[in-house]
C-alpha cells in the first residue's frame, strides 16, 4: 500500500552561493506537517535564499529540496499551488488603500476576494477602519505588515515560508503572528520562518536551524 502523502519538507545538502561567496552549505533538514521551522543567522547569512529554493524560485547550487515527496524544480507549479511566501518587505503599492492592496495581493495569489472580506481580515488583525481608508505610504510599518498578516488568513496554504515576519510588530502584532503560526500548525500546515527574535511558539512544535 503505498504510503500517505503528508506536508513533510526535506532538504538534502543545500548549498548556495552569491558569486562567488558560498552563503551556506550542508543544509539538511526533515519538517513534518504541524511543525515550524525557525530559521536564524545574521544578516548576509542566505535566509532569505534558502526561503527562496525552498519555495522554488532559485535554484540551489548543489542539494535536493522535496515537498509532499516530489522533487521541487525550479518555478514548479506545485509550489505556486502549496507554498505562500511572505517576503520581509511589505509589497505595497504606496497610492492603495490597505484593502486595495490586499485584494490585489490575493488575486495574485490566485484567490480573489470581495471588498467586504478584505476589511474584514484587516478588521481581525486590528487595522482599524481609519487606517484601511489611508493610502499604505502614510500608514506605519507596523501596520503595513499587518496587511501582510491579514494576506495569510484569505489565502490558504499548506506551506508559509515568512520572511522576518515579526519586524516592525508591537507585542500585540507579535502575539497576532504566533496565533496566526499556531493555527496553520493546528490545522496541518507547515511553516518556515526567519527571525532574529523569539516568537512565542510552543517549544514542542519548533525546529531551529541557525545559518552562519
Amino acid at each position: 500500500m503505498a504510503s500517505r502523502r503528508t506536508g513533510m519538507l526535506e532538504a538534502q545538502d543545500l548549498a548556495a552561493r552569491r558569486g562567488h561567496a558560498t552563503l551556506f552549505s550542508g543544509v539538511s533538514f526533515r519538517l513534518a506537517e504541524g511543525r515550524v521551522l525557525v530559521l536564524t543567522g545574521p544578516n548576509g547569512s542566505g535566509k532569505t535564499t534558502l526561503l527562496r529554493i525552498l519555495a522554488g524560485l532559485t535554484a540551489p547550487a548543489a542539494g535536493m529540496v522535496r515537498w509532499r515527496d516530489e522533487v521541487v524544480a525550479p518555478f514548479a507549479p506545485r509550489m505556486r499551488q502549496d507554498a505562500l511566501l511572505a517576503g520581509h518587505v511589505p509589497a505595497l503599492k504606496d497610492e492603495l488603500t490597505a484593502a486595495e492592496n490586499l485584494a490585489i495581493q490575493c488575486a495574485l495569489a490566485g484567490q480573489p476576494v470581495a471588498t467586504a472580506a478584505a476589511h474584514a481580515a484587516l478588521d481581525a488583525v486590528a487595522l482599524g477602519a481609519a487606517a484601511q481608508r489611508l493610502p499604505a505610504g502614510v500608514l506605519s510599518q507596523g501596520q503595513r505588515r499587518r496587511i501582510g498578516l491579514a494576506r495569510l488568513t484569505l489565502v490558504p496554504r499548506p506551506l508559509w515560508l515568512l520572511d522576518e515576519p515579526a519586524t516592525a510588530l508591537d507585542a500585540a502584532g507579535l502575539a497576532l503572528l504566533a496565533q496566526l503560526i499556531g493555527a496553520q500548525l493546528g490545522t496541518g500546515g507547515t511553516v518556515v520562518a526567519t527571525s532574529h527574535q523569539l516568537l512565542d511558539l510552543p517549544a514542542a512544535s519548533v525546529t531551529a536551524l541557525a545559518l552562519t
